[in-house]
């Protein structure tokens, strides 16, 4: 039998006008902005039309640590999607766009995979509707507002040495980590030391990611701190002016994109931080429009439930009155095998003793989750390799925990494979088990917060910080920021800081190089090891394979 790949099984895909797919879920034409015929964006009138309708039951895909075996957080999240709505139920799902970097780099499409795809794929992992180059463009038009407000005289008295402000740009660039900027003469202003993002870390991405409406994204931007005076007073995106003009370039972006999966069922993908150096959840106001439309909406946060799942519960949940009725925490047998020391060629073979030694880090992401009080249900994303002693080996092992391993086999089966997932999901949100809190109260102090997580999730013995930024952290809860989460920005593929200590580690420690105040988006970003905010291409780009084939066709893309 010859398996179909990714892009060959969404070619084939019978989409449906996308003004049926939303007239199906209750919104009319005139409320959808069409981009071709297969994903429109949702007005805001009808988001304020349906605000005071009662919210479904929300459903958070996450996974174990990411390995080079595979897990398929969002294929796992499609095909969950898919299968409620195929054992009846009202269900949509949500999740995040893809952004440019990654996939010219080395992570590959964030579209799903198999027979769990959201489509049109090739457009969801390129330009899409347009939202991340409006990101881009608004947060590079404060750029040259500051630059140009210092030229014209400086009238704020901004220190040329404080302005924490960088650019953006949605590839992956090492170059531009660090640049100097304004050489060749007077006529370009004064050089000064800075540096580029990807778009995806910008402070603008994760406010529209926040924001509840436009008036909002409007004060969340006006309220970023862009640079300091010599007296160490912060400077307001405000101050220069800038944040009207923002709000116009992100008027549409901050509308959700409306479009199906392969089974033409609703999908929502709008927003794209990443959860290593960002937030890393789909916008509020999708997830908070799909819960009036469906009965059930399925979400996924970014990379292992030790960055994605921590965010979404104690800044997106936090922030937005959210909680989630029932966690599904993606691994596979291959990823356990890894995890138990098989190396990538040999995750063929049959290998219990690995799999039962690689649990480690499934278990100690199931006793985190739990911590927040919500029930977990492991999904095992079937490979067809996968041997029934492996399969009950994780399962065993996962009974030991308290919870339950369901198999599913949505990537070869579409729905078909995930009815079992679906059914008990559906029965654990429903039951009203969930007692959500988030990790950490609003009033504790911010260097306790992030011991908090540093100690409660990745079980490390101690937090390193330098003097200099114990005493800045001190200085935002003076001036008013101590109530603020924190964001951790660290390797997705380890509970430490070191990417290469896979497994369940302890007796680590956590250093922090930096500290990041995003006082627009309402967190504090906590740079910690080595983890780089402007990631660089791998020895071999996926660029090197992307071309159009005869048929004007993408190839090497997924």
């Amino acid at each position: 039998m010859t398996v179909k790949s990714d892009i060959e099984i969404a070619r084939a895909a019978k989409k449906k006008p996308i003004l049926e797919i939303g007239e199906r879920i209750g919104i009319g034409a005139e409320h959808l902005l069409p981009y071709g015929h297969d994903k429109a964006k949702v007005s805001q009138d009808f988001i304020n039309e349906v605000k005071d309708r009662k919210s479904g039951k929300l459903i958070l895909v996450t996974a174990i640590n990411p390995t080079p075996a595979g897990e398929g957080k969002t294929t796992t999240t499609v095909g969950l999607g898919d299968g409620l709505n195929a054992i009846g139920k009202r269900a949509m799902i949500c999740i995040r766009e893809a952004s440019l970097g990654p996939n010219f780099g080395m992570k590959g499409g964030a579209a799903g995979g198999g027979y769990a795809q959201v489509v049109p794929m090739e457009d969801m992992n390129l330009h899409f509707t347009g939202d991340f180059h409006a990101i881009t463009a608004a947060h590079n038009l404060l750029s040259a507002m500051i630059d140009n407000h210092i030229y014209w005289g400086n009238e704020l008295q901004i220190d040329e040495r404080r302005v924490s402000w960088r650019r953006v740009l949605d590839m992956n660039d090492r170059a531009l980590r660090d640049v100097v900027t304004s050489l060749g003469g007077v006529s370009n202003g004064f050089p000064r030391q800075t540096g580029f993002d990807i778009t995806v870390a910008s402070e603008v991405m994760a406010i529209l990611c926040l924001s509840t409406d436009l008036k909002d994204l409007e004060k969340r931007l006006g309220d970023m701190i862009v640079a300091y005076r010599r007296d160490k007073s912060p400077i307001y995106a405000r101050d220069i002016k800038a944040d009207g003009a923002m709000t116009v370039l992100l008027k549409d972006a901050m509308q959700p994109n409306l479009v199906q999966t392969l089974e033409n069922n609703p999908a929502f993908v709008h927003g794209g931080p990443f959860a290593n150096i960002a937030h890393g959840c789909n916008s509020v106001i999708a997830t908070t429009t799909a819960l009036k439309l469906a009965d059930y909406v399925v979400t996924e946060a970014g990379f292992g439930a030790d960055l994605g799942a921590e965010k979404f519960m104690n800044i997106k949940c936090r922030k937005a009155g959210l909680a989630p009725d029932c966690v599904v925490l993606v691994a596979t047998v291959r990823a356990m095998k890894m995890n138990g020391g098989v190396a990538k060629a040999d995750l063929g073979a049959e290998n219990v003793a690995a799999v039962k030694e690689g649990c480690a880090n499934l278990g100690r992401h199931i006793a985190n989750l739990k911590q927040f009080g919500v029930p977990v249900v492991v999904a095992i994303n079937h490979f067809i390799k996968d041997t029934d002693a492996e399969i009950a080996a994780v399962q065993e092992y996962v009974k030991k925990q308290g919870s339950e391993a369901i198999v599913s086999k949505h990537w070869a089966d579409g729905s078909q494979g995930s009815k079992e997932l679906a059914t008990r999901v559906a029965e654990i949100a429903d039951s009203g088990r969930s007692q959500f809190s988030p990790l950490y109260p609003d009033e504790m102090p911010l260097f306790k917060k992030i011991d908090r997580i540093a100690k409660a999730i990745y079980h490390a013995d101690e937090v390193i910080a330098d003097k200099k930024i114990r005493d800045q952290l001190k200085e935002w809860e003076a001036q008013g920021y101590g109530n603020l989460p924190v964001c951790m920005a660290k390797t997705q593929y380890s509970f430490s800081t070191d990417p290469n200590l896979r497994g369940a580690p302890t007796g680590h420690s956590v250093p922090i190089r930096e500290v990041r105040l995003s006082a627009g988006a309402g967190f504090v970003v906590v740079i910690c090891g080595e983890i780089m905010t402007m990631p660089g291409l791998p020895r071999v780009p996926a660029a090197e394979n992307i071309r159009l084939n005869e048929a004007g066709e993408i190839e090497g893309l997924f």
